[in-house]
């Protein structure tokens, strides 16, 4: 075989992965229990092979080339791959089941995961791997069960079939609806408010929907999560337009307040999504406990 076509042992892609993560021979070593000249020769044999260096020395530390930034992005990602199929492969012989599991972030944090034991208590033995996610991706290759999924109908090779509409509301802490009247709906637009920079346009439809021009609002702080405009609304810096599936705790104990009888139904909704062709009966069990979940307000 030419030296060209001969692949690397997983022994040197190993200590390739974690060097380009660590950016340290000897950081990458401790990981790997292996001494540090072991794993500087490991990565010599693969630019040896290659042909290109991968890593520039500096002072005490390595940093990647631009060959290896691109061979590192790839392998990282291909072993990655490697132990979630392994994984997977341990779990369909014998060892326990094992359900993979994606959703957005905040949706994962606020509203999903307090739910898991629940469905875990229904399968006995049941692992869960739960990954954030927020933009569609490869559920084949990720080795994905089912997603949660925030959008349209917008998923290639996933099959998708709707959970839940996104109803937002206006909320605030109670020590700051104390300082303002907000007797009618537009007096929220008086309140300091605050923003996620991806939906900006909030507050500006709420303006218009309570009868007023959206083009003069009151500017504030500006947040790049869901999770962070919750964690700020809640220690009263303003008021906030959330979805409710995302703060239901706090609406049902008096955290938040909700401040107007207005709700909205966005044009976005929830969706399960699953690999197309894959009809595994845990993820089917899944999809309908979820359905159960939303219909089902949990109490706090």
């Amino acid at each position: 075989m030419a030296q060209s076509e001969r692949l690397p042992t997983l022994a040197v892609l190993r200590c390739f992965e974690a060097s380009a993560k660590q950016e340290s021979f000897t950081a990458a070593a401790e990981e790997l229990g292996l001494t540090q000249s072991a794993v500087s020769r490991q990565v010599k044999e693969l630019e040896d092979q290659i042909g290109a260096p991968l890593f520039r020395r500096e002072g005490r530390g390595v940093r990647l080339t631009g060959a290896g930034r691109a061979l590192a992005d790839a392998v990282c990602d291909d072993l990655e791959r490697l132990r979630r199929t392994v994984r997977h492969a341990v779990a369909a012989g014998t060892g326990p089941q094992v359900l993979a599991i994606a959703a957005p972030p905040t949706f994962a944090a606020r509203w999903l995961v307090p739910r898991l034991p629940e469905f875990r208590n229904m399968h006995n033995g049941l692992e869960m791997v739960v990954y954030s996610r927020s933009e569609p991706f490869d559920l084949h290759k990720e080795q994905i069960d089912v997603a949660v999924h925030f959008g349209g109908w917008d998923w290639p090779g996933a099959q998708l079939s709707p959970l839940c509409p996104e109803t937002l509301v206006a909320v605030a802490a109670p020590d700051l609806v104390a300082r303002y009247d907000v007797s009618e709906p537009m007096d929220v637009l008086n309140m300091p408010l605050l923003h996620l920079s991806s939906r900006g346009h909030l507050w500006e439809e709420f303006a218009l929907s309570v009868g007023e021009n959206g083009s003069t609002l009151r500017r504030g702080s500006t947040f790049d999560q869901f999770s962070l405009v919750i964690s700020a609304v809640l220690v009263g810096m303003g008021a906030a337009i959330l979805p409710t599936y995302l703060i239901e705790p706090e609406l049902n104990d008096g955290q938040l307040i909700q401040l107007a009888d207005v709700t909205t139904d966005t044009a976005k909704s929830y969706f399960v999504a699953t690999p197309m062709g894959q009809n595994l009966p845990l993820s089917a069990s899944f999809t309908s406990w979820l359905r159960k979940q939303v219909v089902q307000p949990r109490a706090f």
